[in-house]
């Protein structure tokens, strides 16, 4: 059954319950007010008629119902009573609808209970049928009672009243549910035009995928409201903006969570914004803020995308070293074309030994170099990565060496090797960037690796123009750098937190032969 038809049917089978049992007391309400109402009423009738001074009068005298008819059936037509019945204390009649009757016995156990000086309303069958009945006292001037007054309603004619409220509440009743089910209808198909015509299960299923797709991306997602109420919060947002879980980030305001945030700056101004860079718990975001639209076209929040900066120079600087790498190979191949084309001049000019002794020296020279990588620093993460800068500082004609002390085999595995890469390739580019400059005398780079005891330790050492001492203090400090080109003086910036992260610290001192030196030192454990 498709949601529409559940939710008519839903709202039309509350909506009858209501009716059933509003016209049910109803009904009861009023049968019971209008016998009230028409006892009290029979009773006030049967208390006046006892008050009249005539009637009192006419007990006296030797015909009382020449007197008394009269006036009891004048009050009777002008009352719309049934009967209005009068008799002495022994319930002899002295009026009555039907003049025939007058002089026999009233009829009813109720009689009795008004001779006792009782006020009486009953339901009674007397002479003229069932009725609803009032029966007083009627008292002379010493207060004795001398005869008693009847008034009554037929339950008939009160049955044909309740019928007509019944019949009127039947008809509101009718008319109410149909109005309930063009409203039925209505908010059903308002619903269905809402949750754009999806059924319930199908809403479940988008919602689950919408929830696998929005923990999938690497990227923090939070969405908000006009009022900077937070509405949806992925995981990886919660883990980078260090939130304790999503129950208690949903429903909470933005700036309560997360004082710093932009978003409801971006929110005042109503456009949105790309690439933009914000500050929280000491690490550089970078944020993107779109609008969420209604249907009409306003805007009914904002949801905002982040990325850690470090984390974004860092894969560029991996996507970067993979481009050196491959650029590296491409000029290695070239230079081994021409030591080829060299031998094979040698060869054609039958310079067999110097063909030889050329081959031997270049392949001892390379090999010795691999072979010392691969035994010492086995991991093939960073051997792989020495290898591309070695390749790139021979085709940049830098003399690149690793001091043959090195040893960089004890590594924890619970040092990521990703963070590893990231130190030693931002160092080693530094370093490269250094010994490039103009008015470098000399083009060299030493490196050193070591795992001895308790600290993995790495030090790069070039032979450029050095850090000025008045920039030695700012070197690690966010977007610093003495390069006047955009988009730098992050590499020491992420250096830093990557290593303060592994609880290890890094630090610069001048080389006495000219250039940097930098060193760092991580824990083991």
């Amino acid at each position: 059954m498709r949601l529409q038809t559940k939710l008519t049917l839903l709202i039309l089978s509350l909506l009858l319950s209501i009716i059933i049992v509003f016209g049910y007391y109803s009904q009861s309400l009023i049968t019971k007010s209008l016998t009230n109402q028409l006892g009290n009423r029979v009773l006030s009738i049967a208390e006046t008629v006892a008050s009249i001074p005539e009637i009192r009068q006419a007990f006296s005298t030797k015909d009382p119902s020449h007197t008394i008819q009269p006036i009891a059936e004048k009050i009777r037509k002008q009352t719309g009573a049934q009967f209005v019945v009068v008799g002495n204390t022994e319930k002899e009649r002295y009026s009555h609808p039907v003049p025939d009757r007058i002089g026999g016995i009233m009829v009813g156990k109720d009689n009795d209970k008004a001779l006792q000086g009782k006020f009486v309303i009953s339901q009674e069958k007397g002479s003229m049928g069932p009725s609803l009945r009032g029966i007083v006292p009627i008292y002379n001037k010493k207060g004795e009672i001398i005869g008693i007054v009847a008034v009554g309603f037929s339950l008939e004619s009160i049955e044909i009243i309740k019928m007509n409220y019944r019949n009127k509440i039947i008809f509101i009743s009718f008319g109410i549910l149909f109005v309930g089910i063009l409203g039925a209808m209505l908010i059903a198909r308002s619903m269905k035009r809402a949750i754009l015509g999806l059924e319930p299960k199908e809403i479940t299923q988008l919602y689950q995928k919408n929830k696998a797709i929005l923990e999938s991306i690497k990227e923090g997602v939070v969405a908000v409201n006009l009022d900077g109420t937070v509405t949806m919060v992925n995981q990886q947002a919660i883990h980078m903006l260090h939130w304790s879980n999503e129950k208690e980030v949903l429903g909470a305001n933005i700036l309560d969570i997360s004082p710093y945030s932009p978003l409801l700056e971006i929110i005042e101004k109503g456009e949105a914004v790309f690439d933009q860079e914000f500050f929280i718990n000491e690490e550089v975001f970078i944020a993107n803020y779109m609008p969420i639209r209604d249907a009409k076209g306003n805007i009914a929040g904002w949801v905002s995308s982040f990325r850690s900066k470090s984390e974004l120079y860092r894969i560029t600087q991996e996507l970067s070293q993979v481009k050196q790498y491959s650029e590296a190979l491409r000029a290695q191949t070239h230079e081994y074309s021409n030591k080829l084309y060299m031998i094979s001049g040698l060869i054609q000019l039958k310079s067999y030994q110097e063909a030889i002794d050329f081959i031997a020296r270049e392949s001892d020279i390379q090999q010795n170099l691999l072979n010392f990588i691969r035994q010492e620093i086995p991991d093939v993460m960073i051997c792989g990565l020495l290898i591309g800068k070695l390749n790139q500082a021979n085709e940049l004609k830098i003399h690149f060496d690793i001091d043959r002390e090195s040893c960089f085999k004890a590594i924890p595995a619970v040092i990521e090797r990703e963070s590893l890469t990231t130190i030693i390739g931002n160092l080693i580019d530094n370093a490269i960037d250094a010994v490039m400059k103009p008015g470098v005398r000399a083009k060299n780079i030493k490196i050193f690796f070591a795992d001895y005891g308790n600290d993995l330790i790495i030090e790069v050492e070039d032979s450029g123009t050095g850090i000025s001492p008045e920039h030695q203090e700012k070197i690690f400090e966010k977007g610093f750098s003495t390069k006047r080109v955009k988009n730098h003086g992050i590499g020491l910036f992420l250096v830093q937190k990557i290593i303060q992260k592994l609880n290890g610290y890094i630090s610069y001192s001048p080389n006495p032969e000219g250039g940097s030196i930098f060193t760092v030192i991580i824990p083991k454990s």
